[in-house]
C-alpha cells in the first residue's frame, strides 16, 4: 500500500472487510447456494456460470446502448438473470429453502419477454437473410450476449436431462432472454443499414 501513510490507511477503508478468495475452491469444487459441494466441471456450474457470463455481455451491452429503453430492458434481465443463477446454483434438495430467500423464474416473466419482443417487432423491419454482426458498438455486444446466453440454455438443457432442473420455466426464460436480445441489436440498429449475408456472396 505505498502511497498511504498508516494514520490515513484507517480513515480511507471501511473497517468492514470483505475476503474475496476463500481458497475453498483450490481444489476444483465450488460450494452451492445452501450447502452442497460440486466440482466446478458440474454440469451446473456450466449452467450458472455461463449464465453469469451472460449477465456481463450484456452489461458491457447495456453501457454502450445509445437508447435509455433498451438499457432499462437490459437491466431488468440482468437482475432476472440473477434469480435464473440462484436457482441454477441451489441443489434440488436445498430448492424450497431457496425460495424462502430468493423470487423464482415464473412463466410472467417469460411472458413479459415476449411481449416486449412482439412490441420491438412492430417497429423494426427485419431483413430476410443472416445479418453480420457489427453494425454498431452495442448491437455487437448485444449479439455476443445472445450467443452466450444461448450456451447458457443448452447447458441448462443438460442439467434437465440430468434430472437436476426444478423449474421448466429457467429453460423457457433463457430461450426467450436470447431472442429478445436479438431484438434489442436490431432495434439499437433500426436506422442503419445493415450488412447482410446472402446466398451467393460472389
Amino acid at each position: 500500500m505505498t502511497g498511504y501513510p498508516s494514520g490515513q490507511i484507517a480513515e480511507c477503508y471501511n473497517p468492514i472487510m470483505v475476503k474475496i478468495y476463500t481458497k475453498s475452491g483450490d481444489d476444483g469444487e465450488t460450494g452451492l447456494l445452501y450447502g452442497g459441494r460440486i466440482s466446478k466441471a458440474d454440469l451446473r456450474c456450466d449452467a450458472y456460470g455461463t449464465t453469469d457470463e451472460a449477465v456481463s455481455a450484456m452489461g458491457l451491452a447495456r453501457s454502450l446502448a445509445r437508447d435509455t429503453r433498451v438499457r432499462e430492458i437490459l437491466d431488468r434481465m440482468q437482475r432476472e438473470l440473477f434469480t435464473v443463477g440462484a436457482e441454477l446454483s441451489t441443489d434440488p434438495s436445498k430448492y424450497e429453502i431457496m425460495k424462502g430467500h430468493f423470487g423464482v423464474t415464473t412463466s410472467e416473466m417469460v411472458g413479459n419477454l415476449e411481449l416486449i419482443i412482439d412490441e420491438l417487432a412492430s417497429e423494426v423491419q427485419l431483413p430476410r437473410s443472416f445479418i453480420i454482426p457489427g453494425g454498431s458498438p452495442c448491437s455487437a455486444a448485444l449479439d455476443m450476449a445472445r450467443s452466450v446466453l444461448r450456451r447458457a440454455e443448452r447447458h441448462t438443457v443438460s442439467v434437465k436431462e440430468a434430472g437436476l432442473l426444478v423449474n421448466s420455466e429457467i429453460l423457457r426464460y433463457l430461450n426467450r432472454a436470447s431472442d429478445l436480445l436479438f431484438m434489442l441489436a436490431r432495434y439499437e440498429d433500426r436506422d442503419l443499414i445493415l450488412e447482410t449475408l446472402t446466398e451467393n456472396p460472389s
